[in-house]
Order: C-alpha cells, then structure tokens, then sequence
C-alpha cells in the first residue's frame, strides 16, 4: 500500500451570497472587540490598581516573566510535539508491508488522514497552552535564581554555598522536569505515528523484514538519547536533593543516604550517559539489543544498587549502631534549623520554680505584677460593640489587638480596636446601590481600653472612644485622621469623591447636634486613595469588572470620582508583594496621626540544606485561628527556612502600601529586592511613631515553639533519643476533647535575666510523647519590643528566652491548673451561681508568668447574659501558684489570697475600678440610645417590681428575715433573677445610673447565694 500523497483536485466551491460575508466579519469583530472589553476590565483595572499605589512595576515585572515563561513553555513543548509528528509523517514510508497489521491499520489511516493537519497543529498547540500555563507558574523560581544573593556559608555536604540549593536548584530541578516532559510527549507522539503509518511494526515475522525503517528508528534513538541524557541530569541533581529529605527521626541526609544513596545516584547517572550512548550507536548501526541490554542493565542496577544497596546498609550497619552512626548528621540537622528559623537567638537556662507561695513574694516582681493583661481580648469584642459601636452599621473584630502606647509617660498594655464599616447592620431597605457604594463608605475612629485595669461593673476602662472621637489618643501631638476606608471587614466598593462646590453625600458620623448627620468628600484635600473613574473608558471597565450598570448611569460617579477596591489590608500587601508569604493577623495602630494596619511578612524557602520541614499552616493553628474569623490561616506551605524579613503597612485612610526591610541581612529578601528594587522600602525610613508599635509577629514565633518542642535539645545523641522531647498545651479554656492548641499571649514582663518589664510574646511546654501528665516543662518568651527610635531596631528584639524546668518539677501546666480551677469546690459553687438565672460564665484566657521565682497563672473570669445583648464583663479573677489558689473581685485580692494574705504588690486594680475616659454610645437596635450620657426618668427607672431589695445581710434574704439556708438560697437566686431583670431593662433604656445600681445589687444576690450554699454544703 501506498502512503504517497494523492493528486490534489480543485475544489469547485458553491457559490455564496454576498450579503453573508460583510455580516459575518462584523460578527466576528464583534465577538472580538469583546473579548477585547472584557480582558480589559480585568487586567487594565489591575494596572490602574497599581499604577495608583506606586507598584505598577510589580505587575508588569510578575506579567512580563509569566508571559515570557509562557511563550517559551508554549514554544518548546509545542514546537518539539509538532516537529516529532512532522518528522515522522514525511519520513513515513511510501509502501507499508502486505500484513494482517498493516491491514487493520488502514481503517485507522483512512479515519484519522482528514484530521491529520488539525492533529498536526491542534495537539502541539493544546499540550503546548498546558506546558506555558505551568511554567508560567514558576516565574519565582526562574527570577530568584536569575537573581540569586550569597549566603556566605557553605553546606556541610559538598560545600555549596546555600544559595546553590535555597536559588539555583529549585530551578535546575524544574528545567530538567520541563524537559523530560517535552521529551517523552514527543516520543509518543513519534511512537503513534510511526506505528500509525507503518514506520515501525509491532507484530509480524523476522524474514518480513526490518521492524522500523531507518528514519523512524534514528527519530526514535535520538528521542531515547535525550531522555536518558535528562534522566542522568537528574540522577545527578538528587545528589545533592537528598539534603532536603524527610526522615522519620530528622530531615536531610542521614549516613545511609550519603554513604550509600548518593554513591548509588552517581552510578546511575554515569549508566544512564552510557545508555544515551548505545541509542546513539543503535540509530547508526540500526541494531536495537545493545541499548535494549543497556536499559534492562539500568533497571536492575536502579533496583539493586538504588534500592538494595541502601536498604542492607540501613538494615545491618546502620540500625544496629544508629545512635552513633547517626549523630553527625544529626548535628547538622540541629544546626541547620536552628540558622534557618531563628532559633540561634534562643537563650535557654535553667528555672527552679518553686511551688510554695509565701508572704511578699512578688515584691521584686512589682512591675510585672502591675501590667497583668487582665482584658481579653478575644472575649471583649461584643462589649465593645455595645458600649462604643454607636450604630449598627458599624462593627469590631471579634478578637481585638493587644498593643501599647506610653500614656501620661507610662507605657500601658492596650486593647484596642477599629470602628469598621458593616454593611450588614443596615436592614434590608436600606441596601440600595447608592448607599452600599457611595454613602457609607467608611468606618469611624479607634477605641482602645486599659488592658491592666477594668471599669465599673467588670467594663472596660477606655481611654479612646466615641464619635468624634476623643481620648488621649486623639490627644497625642495633632489627633489622628479617624476615616477608615481600608479595613480587614471592608468587602465592597466605594465611589468616592465629587465635585468641588457639591454637597456632601458620604456620611462621616452621626451628630445630634447637627441634622443628624455629619457629611463628607474624600478628596476634597487632594487625597488619592483608588484609581480614577471619572472617564467613560474606565466606568465600562468597572462596571464590567463589578456586574454593576449603575457605575455607568449613576450621576455620583464624576471626574472627580475614585473606586476603592481590594480594601482588605492582607490582600493590598499580598497584591503588592507576591512573593511573601504573610501573617494571619493584621493589627491597627494610631502611628503619627494615621490609624495604620500592620501586616508581618516572611521569606520563606523548603530548599534550605538539612534544617527541618514544618507545614506552617498547622504549626499556626491553634484556638484562635479555629474561632475567630478575623484572623486568617496562613496559607499552606511547607518550609525549613523561615525570616519575617517585611514589616507592611497600610494606611486606613488613603490605603497606601508601604513596605519596610526588616531583616536587610536576608539574602532571599536581597535576591527580592534585585528583582523589585523599588519596592521594599530600607528600615531607616521607618519612623520612631511606627517602630514602637511594631512587633514580633505571632505565626513565626509559633512555628519557632513548635520546633523548640524537639530543637531546645542540641545534643544530636539526645536529640536521637527523643526522651526529653516536649509539646505545646491545648487550649484549657476550650470546651471538647479535641483542643485544639493553646495561642502564645503578649504581655508585659520581665523575664529572669532582664533589667526591666518588656512587651513579650509568650507560650508554654509541657512533656511530649502519648503521657497525659501536664506538669510544665519550659516556658518561652520573646522579647517583642521593636523599640522606639527611627530606623533603629532594639537589641534585645527577637531574643528568645526559655526557661527550662527540672525534669524532677511538678509545676502544674495549664491544663493542671484550668482542671484546680474548675475543681475547687469555692470556686465551682460560685460560678454555677453565676451560670444560673439567664447568664453565662466565660473562662478568659489562662496566661503564665515567671514571677516570684515560680510560676504564677492568672485567669479573667467574664459573665454575660444569655439571651440578648451579650455584654461579657469581668466578675472574677483567677490565680493559681504552685497548689494555691486564689479567686476575688480583683486581682490585687487574689493575690493576697494566694500569697498569705500580702502578696508584696498592689495589682493595676488595688485601688478599684478605673472610670472611662470617654462616653459611652452603644448601637443602635439594640434598644440603646445614642445619648451617651442619658439622665434616669421616672418610666426607665426600677420599679418595686422589678427592684431588688437593699443589699441582704447573713441570713436575710431580699424579702425578709430568713434562717433556713435553703429559703436563704431560693431567695438569692431570686433576687438575682429581679437584678438581671433590673439591669435589663435600664441597659435596654440607656439608663446608666440604674444599670449600675441594678449591678451592684446582682453583686449582692451573689455573695448571698454562695453563703447559703456553703451553709447547705455544711448541712
């Protein structure tokens, strides 16, 4: 049979209307101009998006890589596919044997000949989108090893500097790959059309002549050549590859792996170069069984000398004597984790924490003890909202920041949070187009309460508050610009902007004073915080780009206009620096008249020789992460090389990004900054304002403290042994049997060794293994504070301080003590008191200090009602040291419960409640007026009712004289029930003055109903 191409006849076309082809070609420019449309309102309004921010490098630098890695991806894997298929369609031969296979395969030839040339082109060009698409994808491989920076130190292995392994070979290891998919497509391709068109034969009998022509098999020689020219290169690569294994007991090379794997790559490699070479010998000589020997050859010796050979070397030299074969490279695993995540910086000693408590023993702890975070900031959230959210449509994050600001020349612990705009508050008829995009377009201020001290009735004592807002932030120098445009909760977009001349129609704040209603215009001052969309190209973009035609018709979107979008602070830094990986938490701060969102970014690498891997995205879960929406899992990833090497800030007001070189040291944030040069701004831009609220950011200090489970052993034998591995304490305050892990909290202490009270980042161990015993076993704390000078990083900042307990304590850990708590029969009697009646008891977080040469635990103990609203506010204190326990009012009262009565200190709250600094102005729809200082009439106050009698006396309940301990309970509890009645209703009035009363009263009910369950207890 005859594969010759067939006289070729001109085709006698039918004749077609005319009209139809002006139509179609208007058809397809049409169909064209909107693609055209429609690409644009994607990609045009991300270069406005960066062109306004200043970072329109950054994307034309990340799309010009991509392009460039997708036209030689698309071009090599398609042009390679489409060579190999028209290599072997031309040298097809011209007659195929008279054979039983030759025969089947004509109705294939006959079926796939009118596809050949969309075959042909369509294939290569399918494959070759697949190939650009991925290769696109590492366009950070391709520029950090185009842009590679010296570590100035080399691998304990072969002595390569690390950037060879942290660079180049990530990209070695991906160009190889990419080959040998280019390699292997095009040798099926080939394959398939050979076979399709006779040019190598399957079946058949060896006097029928030769299997392959001679073009097929030099084609296909050649392909095999190159692949096992690749598969050497790659034999070659692991070689050094295997120092970023994963063991069972520790990561990089162990002593089987370099003594017998790499020697057994290096073989490999050099038969695999020997294979290429018999193909090559195959393709001239036309004889198949020299490379044929030679693969088979390859194989046993991958499975012998590959395999085998390292499993006997495992198996009988190096179990027997693992402990000490091992430990070398043990060593090198310990060293190289502790140089990649930090923890060189870790100080460890020794603490004997005595677990007696005695008179006066906090006496040199007094500063420590005075800046005990008694507010919680993950339970606070909703009694902020009540008493300074001032309308519903504005909202807090429901886990607030813990900072500090130096107030009346006292730094103080804060809890602090930002008055975001929640569209979701509005009711339903509010929502229109005009007033989701174009009213409300901006939250209102910060509020921020004393973290050490509690207002009256268990409030926060707030220092800055209200609308406008006042306090001693607004204070500080000129005030504060309180508009907040940007916010982690802030979704939509907003068109800001008109007009000069124009009145005001995006609401600022509410005023009572005024009309109700206190206006503004972004802009008005020259502020540019979005791009523009004045004109009629750029409203088409956007309102494609949003599905929204109003943009388009709505008289409010002018010249002067702007469109806010990506609002979220963690996605304008991630746009602008994709290359980090980020934080979960973003915090505010008010730093030289702006409230900024400070974001922790990190260079990260999985290509760090020996150090240990570590799934970042578990090492940072813990209860908070799990709970609270507002703090984001960090993204997954598999690291052994950590640096928070970015401090990002964005500006609520105007949404500006700016980043600050943190670690200027780092060589991967070097090789960042060749790539971006402008970018990342140096540290001695950042001012002494932004550098004393900057800290050390808590995903990093997580995956430190879970390293530091196993790395505070640095003996490689011990650490072989694994006996005195530790692990991190579930959440005690978690209700369920799977905890998950207790968060590190900031405080302010001062750790054994220091000079005075720092602003810390802590967490505590307890043992490892599958033991249920939690007796502390270290406790860690790390020195948080950046300082407060421009440019000027403090030097004790990052410093790791771990205290290591004897492995003959019984410190209890957190569990143990949450579990004493819980126990103590006090304790437990007055907390179901206060669980009764319609409320709820919230255990508060369970923090840890090194104080009094133990270890002291101090736990807030919130109530809140259980029905609506649910205003959580501090009741009770609990403090635990050593077997003492202490439960009060206060915590100065606890304290002297535990230590006999004097603990040497007067607590942040010895001298009582703190009074707010600011009114209050709870929400609206919550039946609370905006008045904030509202005065008691005669229908919102108590009636005799519903008021509770005077304060009882022992053995007199609220309705008289009562003896019996069990008519004494029945009558508190009643009185309880009256009080929350009571306080009810004047929260739901506004009525302060009786609210407080109505507290008070509740107060008394309490102590009542505890007194006449002991009595019964002792019946």
């Amino acid at each position: 049979m005859s594969f010759a191409d067939a006289p070729r006849r001109t085709p006698q076309a039918p004749a077609r209307p005319r009209g139809r082809r002006p139509l179609v070609i208007a058809l397809v420019v049409v169909a064209a101009l909107v693609v055209v449309v429609m690409l644009a309102a994607q990609f045009w309004t991300e270069v406005l998006w960066f062109t306004q921010l200043g970072y329109e490098s950054v994307l034309w630098t990340e799309w010009g890589v991509r392009a460039a890695l997708f036209a030689v991806g698309f071009l090599v894997m398609g042009g390679a596919l489409f060579a190999s298929l028209s290599v072997a369609y031309r040298s097809r031969p011209v007659y195929a044997p008279s054979t039983p296979e030759q025969a089947t395969l004509d109705q294939y030839r006959e079926a796939v000949e009118p596809l050949r040339k969309v075959v042909t082109w369509g294939a290569p060009a399918l494959i070759g989108f697949f190939a650009g698409t991925a290769a696109s994808g590492q366009w950070q491989t391709v520029l950090l090893a185009m842009n590679k920076v010296s570590f100035g130190q080399a691998d304990p292995q072969w002595g390569f500097d690390l950037s060879f392994y942290v660079f180049v070979l990530p990209f070695l290891t991906f160009l190889v790959g990419f080959l040998l998919a280019v390699v292997i497509v095009s040798g099926i391709g080939a394959l398939v059309t050979h076979y399709l068109y006779g040019g190598l034969r399957i079946g058949g009998a060896p006097n029928q002549g030769p299997r392959t022509t001679r073009a097929a098999r030099i084609q296909l020689a050649v392909l095999a050549a190159l692949l096992m020219l690749l598969v050497a290169v790659n034999y070659w690569l692991d070689r050094y590859s295997i120092l970023n294994s994963q063991g069972d007991k520790f990561d990089g090379a162990s002593y089987t792996d370099v003594n017998a794997v790499i020697p057994s790559k290096t073989i490999l490699a050099i038969l695999a170069v020997g294979v290429a070479a018999l193909f090559v010998v195959a393709a001239i000589i036309g004889n198949w069984r020299l490379p044929a020997i030679g693969v088979g050859l390859m194989v046993v010796s991958a499975i012998a000398i590959g395999g085998i050979y390292p499993a006997i070397v495992q198996r009988f030299q190096v179990a027997p004597n693992q402990q000490e074969l091992e430990a070398p490279y043990v060593q090198r695993n310990i060293d190289a984790t502790s140089d990649a995540f930090g923890l060189d910086k870790v100080e460890a000693q020794p603490y004997t924490a005595t677990t007696e408590a005695t008179k006066g023993a906090l006496r040199e702890d007094a500063d420590t003890t005075a800046s005990i975070r008694l507010l919680d900031p993950q339970v606070v959230s909703p009694t902020f909202r009540q008493y300074q959210q001032n309308k519903q449509y504005y909202n807090f994050d429901a886990t607030l920041a813990v900072d500090r600001y130096t107030l009346d020349d006292k730094s103080e612990d804060t809890v602090i949070a930002v008055r975001e705009l929640n569209l979701g508050g509005l009711g339903n008829e509010q929502r229109t187009w005009v007033n989701d995009h174009t009213v409300y377009t901006h939250g209102y201020g910060v509020v921020a309460a004393y973290g050490s001290q509690t207002g009256s009735g268990g409030r926060p004592a707030f220092y800055e508050g209200d609308i406008p807002s006042t306090g001693k932030l607004t204070e500080l120098g000129d005030g504060y610009e309180p508009r907040i445009y940007f916010s982690p909760q802030t979704e939509n977009y907003s068109i800001v902007g008109a007009p000069e001349g124009t009145d005001p129609w995006e609401l600022d704040y509410p005023d009572d004073s005024t009309d109700g209603q206190v206006k503004t215009t972004f802009g008005a001052d020259g502020t540019v915080a979005g791009p523009s969309i004045g004109s009629f190209a750029t409203k088409v973009l956007y309102a494609l780009k949003f599905g929204s035609e109003q943009i388009l018709f709505s008289d409010r979107v002018t010249e002067d206009s702007q469109i806010l979008y990506d609002r979220d602070p963690r996605t304008r830094v991630q746009k602008v620096a994709p290359y980090l990986t980020l934080d979960g938490r973003v915090y505010p701060a008010v730093v030289d008249g702006r409230v900024k969102y400070i974001v922790e970014g990190y260079t990260t690498s999985n290509a760090y020789p020996y150090s240990a891997q570590r799934a970042i995205d578990e090492a940072t879960q813990d209860s908070l992460t799990n709970s609270s929406a507002s703090i984001q899992a960090i993204a997954p990833e598999k690291v052994n090389y950590m640096r928070n090497s970015v401090k990002a800030t964005v500006d609520a007001y105007d949404g500006s990004v700016d980043l600050y070189s943190w670690e200027p040291e780092d060589p991967v944030l070097q090789a960042w900054e060749k790539v971006f040069p402008t970018a990342v701004k140096p540290m001695d831009e950042i001012s002494a304002g932004l550098m004393s609220h900057l800290r050390y950011p808590e995903d990093l200090f997580k995956v430190q403290r879970s390293l530091l489970t196993q790395y505070h052993v640095t003996d490689a034998r011990d650490f072989y042994t694994g006996q005195d591995y530790w692990r991190n304490p579930t959440d005690p305050t978690v209700p369920g049997d799977n905890k998950p892990l207790q968060p590190p909290y900031y405080l302010t202490l001062q750790m054994p060794g220091q000079d005075s009270p720092e602003f810390s980042l802590t967490s505590t161990f307890i043992p490892g293994g599958t033991t249920d015993r939690e007796i502390l076993t270290g406790f860690l704390a790390v020195d948080a504070e950046a300082g407060d000078e421009a440019g000027k990083k403090s030097a004790d900042y990052g410093t790791l301080r771990l205290l290591e307990l004897p492995r003959s304590s019984t410190v209890p850990g957190p569990g143990q003590v949450q579990s004493a708590f819980d126990s103590d029969a006090d304790i437990a009697n007055e907390l179901n008191i206060l669980n009764r009646g319609g409320s709820e008891v919230i255990k508060g977080n369970l923090l840890t200090l090194p104080v009094g040469g133990g270890l002291l635990y101090v736990q807030p103990v919130y109530v809140q009602s259980s029905g609506t609203p649910k205003i959580p506010l501090l009741r009770k204190v609990q403090v635990s040291f050593g077997d003492s326990i202490g439960f009060a009012d206060t915590l100065d009262e606890a304290l002297d419960q535990v230590f006999g009565g004097d603990s040497g200190v007067d607590a942040a709250d010895a001298d009582g409640d703190k009074a707010s600094e600011v009114p209050d102005a709870p929400a609206e729809g919550d039946g609370a007026t905006t008045d904030p200082t509202p005065a008691p009439s005669a229908t919102t106050e108590p009636s005799a009712t519903t008021e509770p009698s005077a304060a009882p006396t022992a053995g007199t309940g609220g309705g008289g004289d009562v003896t019996d301990p069990q008519a004494q309970l029945d009558q508190a509890l009643a009185d309880m029930q009256t009080a929350y009645d009571a306080a009810d209703a004047a929260l739901a009035d506004g009525d302060w003055a009786a609210y407080g009363e109505a507290q008070d009263q509740l107060k008394a009910a309490i102590e009542q109903a505890v007194e006449a369950e002991n009595a019964l207890s002792g019946q």
